[in-house]
């Protein structure tokens, strides 16, 4: 540690109890009393040196005290400050550092110990050292820092703000781009060349090169107040913003103790006293104003701690919005885990924070909309199957994230229905790929809320896309004792367009597969490899188109049940009407139904997917030829749009 050491003799003064003794052989002639030390000293050593204590010498004279008393209350540093300066006056041995430059400063000036009352005093001897030494070391910068908490004459001296300034240009040079590092680590020595030294010898090992973060660990030893001052002089000297967000998220953890839990080693050991709760308050809210309004700076996880602390300890809250916009601009890169935050409001409605998650939602749509993410078209389900999954943009990932979080808050009883469609429209069609997800949620809620009305389980339904679920979804739904019927009717009639949509392709396959027999047939032995791969190729095929086939004749059964029932129920209607509308026959009824579960897919697409099953008893037969009967069995099944 760099110190400066002032006098030559020995120390005379000795401590008795809460008072010192000046050992010169002479008595003492005036008691200062500071704080609640008592020293006894003599008067001109001290005249000889400060204006002040001349004046106040002067002043007890005058009233003609024998015994001398003067109380210095006020002096910077209390009485371990005049205990140094006291032996200064004395020329006693002692040592100037950076632990008490600034206190002997202050004191000194509040003094008034200038070059009028002695040459080479206390305020000369200071400011060169302050200047020359302190300020060169980043250790000595900071520790001089940290003693100006409570003297207000560091402010008036410009002592803090040197302080600052001096730490914010070490921060922002880089510690590589010299042969020796910047700041003082005690680690080993090194040659101009940068090779390390071994007792004077340059061993030719490379030191290790220092990270952008290496403050980090210092800077979180300053008060909350001084530790602002400084990130605001980093960023005003144009440190990068990332580095800046870097230094708050580690403050933020180092004292807030909803954040270091789970502190990493480099954090070192925990505050053994955390602030009190309006500590932490003033504390989230300045590092929600000191960090940048941008993404990825911090991680989503460090986000969502400030967010949950910033509800338990109720801070502003505008600042708990700017929280939410923050975690809204990343939220693709949240989890799950993230997003379950208990609900800590009075009320306790529900479970969860249901509304602080809609917002987040709503803030990252718009930001989406504005970049030019969102507006596209949803995917087919053929589309997914070529594509083999979907393409996971932000919006994608956030959809499936929010139908991972309603399913996991669809069990809460208090949830209401409005909340629980509120948030699940808060995600737009097109970032739905596929609306499994969605439909696990909605089964899970009405489940869990069996006392729902049948109109409210129809509007619930009505939040997913019966043409965007899965063949498995759709196998599931369509036993779903839970969905109202018209859901369960679109629900069979999709699961059967897509059966015949993959058995029209598994033809197509096929054929190609018949068609590079031929050509495969003229390579010889050497190819035969590859031929009996294409054979069990086709048998697989086959295996698949067999169950496929079983499957469609098990749905065309129950939609020929379904078909009956429904005509049973409209000549019940019909007869018990009194003169109402005649039902004329099963086709007319079966049309008005079509109509009444809103079918929005033409008759005439149905006939031509069920008129390539009519080929699939000949597996030989052209893809081609499946397409040349279009509406052999229209009757069969004719929903009408």
């Amino acid at each position: 540690m760099a110190c400066m050491k002032l006098g030559s003799k020995a120390d005379a003064f000795q401590k008795q109890g809460q008072a010192w003794f000046c050992t010169t052989g002479l008595p003492s002639d005036i008691a200062v009393e500071v704080e609640d030390m008592s020293f006894h000293l003599h008067k001109f050593p001290l005249l000889s040196r400060s204006g002040v204590m001349e004046k106040l010498i002067a002043e007890a004279s005058e009233k003609g005290d024998g015994n001398c008393t003067i109380t210095l209350d006020d002096i910077p540093g209390g009485a371990r400050t005049f205990e140094l300066v006291a032996k200064f006056c004395y020329g006693v041995k002692h040592e100037i550092t950076a632990s008490n430059v600034v206190p002997l400063r202050c004191a000194a000036e509040h003094l008034e110990m200038t070059e009028e009352y002695g040459e080479d005093n206390l305020i000369s001897q200071t400011e060169i050292f302050f200047n020359q030494v302190v300020l060169k070391n980043w250790k000595d910068s900071l520790k001089a820092l940290q003693t100006c908490v409570d003297l207000p004459h560091a402010e008036e001296l410009n002592i803090t703000k040197r302080c600052i300034e001096s730490l914010s240009v070490k921060a922002s040079t880089d510690p590589n781009l010299f042969g020796w590092p910047v700041i003082d680590h005690g680690g080993p020595m090194q040659s101009p060349g940068g090779s390390v030294l071994w007792n004077g010898i340059s061993t030719g090992a490379r030191p290790k090169t220092v990270s952008s973060d290496w403050w980090y660990d210092d800077a979180s030893s300053l008060s909350l107040r001084l530790y602002k001052r400084l990130i605001l002089a980093m960023e005003a000297r144009g440190i990068k913003q990332e580095i800046i967000a870097g230094s708050l998220e580690y403050y933020a953890k180092k004292y807030l103790p909803g954040l270091s839990r789970r502190k990493s080693a480099q954090m070192g050991p925990a505050v053994t006293d955390p602030p009190s709760e309006e500590d932490q308050k003033i504390l989230l809210e300045d590092v929600d104003r000191l960090l940048p309004m941008q993404k990825g700076l911090v991680s989503t996880k460090f986000l969502f701690g400030l967010l949950k602390t910033a509800l338990i300890i109720r801070v502003d809250p505008s600042c708990i919005l700017n929280l939410e916009k923050r975690i809204g601009m990343q939220l693709d890169q949240a989890t799950l885990e993230d997003l379950l935050m208990p609900n800590f409001s009075y009320s306790m409605e529900t479970l969860y924070n249901i509304e602080c998650v809609q917002r987040m939602v709503e803030h990252f749509m718009v930001i989406d909309q504005a970049t030019g993410g969102g507006g596209g078209s949803p995917c087919s389900i053929e589309d997914e199957r070529l594509l083999g999954s979907p393409s996971l943009t932000p919006v994608t990932m956030v959809a499936k994230l929010i139908d991972g979080y309603l399913a996991e808050v669809a069990p809460d009883v208090n949830l209401k229905l409005g909340k629980f469609m509120s948030l699940a429209e808060a995600v737009p069609e097109y970032a739905r790929p596929l609306d499994d997800g969605l439909y696990r949620a909605i089964d899970i809620y009405l489940k869990s809320h069996p006392w729902l009305a049948d109109s409210d389980r129809e509007q619930l339904c009505r939040l997913m896309d019966c043409q965007k679920l899965s063949l498995e979804a759709c196998t599931h739904a369509a036993q779903n004792e839970r969905l109202p019927l018209r859901i369960i009717v679109q629900v069979l009639f999709f699961e059967q367009l897509q059966l015949r949509t993959s058995i029209a392709g598994c033809f197509l396959v096929s054929d190609n597969l018949d068609g590079s027999r031929q050509l495969r047939s003229g390579l010889g032995a050497s190819q035969e490899g590859g031929w009996n791969t294409a054979v069990r190729e086709n048998q697989v095929l086959k295996v698949g188109m067999d169950s496929m086939r079983m499957r469609v004749s098990e749905l065309e059964k129950e939609c020929s049940n379904m078909k009956q029932e429904i005509e049973k129920l409209g000549r019940v209607k019909g007869s018990s009407g009194g003169g109402g509308e005649k039902v004329s026959g099963g086709g007319s009824t079966w049309g008005n139904m079509s109509k009444k579960f809103g079918f929005k897919l033409k008759s005439q697409m149905c006939s031509a997917q069920e008129g390539s099953v009519t080929k699939q008893s000949n597996p030989s037969s052209k893809a081609e030829k499946v397409r040349e009967k279009p509406h052999k069995h229209k009757k069969d099944l004719s929903w009408e749009g």
